[in-house]
């Protein structure tokens, strides 16, 4: 992979910061990362691993329930940080997967925005921090579909795309919303019968011939580049990382906000319960909120800053669309609902039926 931007002497500015004592603390030990993958400007790994003297692992995952499920098979007691979206945050502290944040250790918490600070998915901040935000779109081959609606209609609507290959996320709460607020009950719905329809939708969409599969949405990309879809959903931020490495093969693949409304979301940093190293874990969460790292890390892997301090430092293409919603774009979309309990079972049994039938 292509990096976008040189390091321009972080480690040594952010060390000088740093005392002899701090570095010492944790000299020698090894912080292990789980992450979305092309998440993280590997510069900013070799930032931190100089300044505070450690080794720093990074292990990956393509989709909430994937991190989840590996954290509930022993991963709580194998990673230091992980980075789950917004609406997973209830969840993982409802289980006792991750442990509370000792704010006296993040100073630079006072970075974020203040839509990020007492978010409703964690109050006060009390087990996460942000660390991107951005949104869940359409993505279609235009030289295969020709000119299509801006509608989710391009997945469910086999009017719309009769032939096309096309894929739908294994996110069973982002296929749902979409299918949701194609249908017209908003992609945040959480009725019953609402969320029965649109598993009816989605279930419809799968018994198609053109069907390609249930696909995350960076590797549908991928897919799309090689051909063998031609529509599904992603992320604003994957698109245009890997269409600057790939201009040529993304000249006829486009990134649309529906019409009838989609995903925005925060991806945050968590301390699963049974860390190796919590105090490094910390460390590192405070150093990604540095207003100088937030700024490098946003315009590397083109997702939005949640970092008040790191705007003015970011690059250009960082404040227009697709990156930076439109407010007409904005008005459109919606986080995905935390569910628990009796609506998340029954939610979770729906998108079961779906698969298994």
């Amino acid at each position: 992979m292509t990096l976008h931007h040189p390091a321009k002497g972080l480690a040594a500015a952010l060390g000088l910061l740093l005392s002899t004592q701090a570095s010492a603390q944790f000299s020698g030990q090894t912080l292990y990362l789980f992450n979305w993958s092309q998440y993280m400007d590997p510069n900013i790994i070799e930032a931190f691993e100089a300044t505070y003297d450690v080794d720093v692992v990074e292990n990956y995952f393509n989709s909430n329930g994937e991190m989840f499920a590996k954290l509930q098979a022993g991963g709580v007691s194998q990673y230091d940080v992980v980075v789950p979206s917004n609406y997973f945050v209830p969840r993982l502290i409802e289980t006792g997967l991750v442990q509370p944040l000792d704010h006296d250790q993040i100073s630079n918490l006072d970075n974020l925005m203040a839509k990020f600070i007492d978010p409703s998915y964690d109050p006060g901040n009390q087990y996460s921090a942000a660390y991107q935000w951005g949104t869940t779109g359409l993505v279609y081959n235009r030289s295969a579909l020709g000119e299509v609606p801006t509608s989710w209609g391009v997945l469910f609507d086999p009017a719309i795309n009769p032939n096309q290959p096309f894929a739908v996320a294994e996110d069973s709460q982002v296929s749902l919303g979409s299918a949701c607020a194609y249908l017209g009950h908003g992609y945040d719905c959480q009725a019953r019968d609402a969320l029965t329809e649109a598993a009816e939708l989605v279930l419809q969409a799968k018994q198609r011939d053109n069907f390609a599969g249930f696909i995350q949405g960076t590797p549908v990309l991928q897919q799309l580049v090689r051909g063998s879809v031609a529509a599904g959903m992603t992320y604003n931020g994957d698109y245009i990382f890997l269409k600057s490495e790939d201009p040529q093969g993304f000249a006829d693949i486009d990134y649309v906000l529906p019409q009838e409304g989609a995903e925005i979301w925060v991806d945050t940093m968590m301390i699963p319960a049974q860390a190796p190293n919590p105090e490094l874990a910390h460390a590192f969460i405070d150093f990604i909120l540095d207003a100088e790292v937030g700024a490098q890390l946003s315009n590397w892997n083109y997702y939005s800053s949640p970092n008040a301090a790191a705007l003015p430092m970011l690059d250009e293409i960082l404040q227009a669309p697709p990156v930076t919603p439109t407010p007409a774009q904005m008005d459109r979309l919606s986080f995905t609902p935390s569910l628990e309990g009796e609506a998340l079972q029954f939610q979770q049994q729906l998108w079961r039926e779906v698969q298994s039938r």
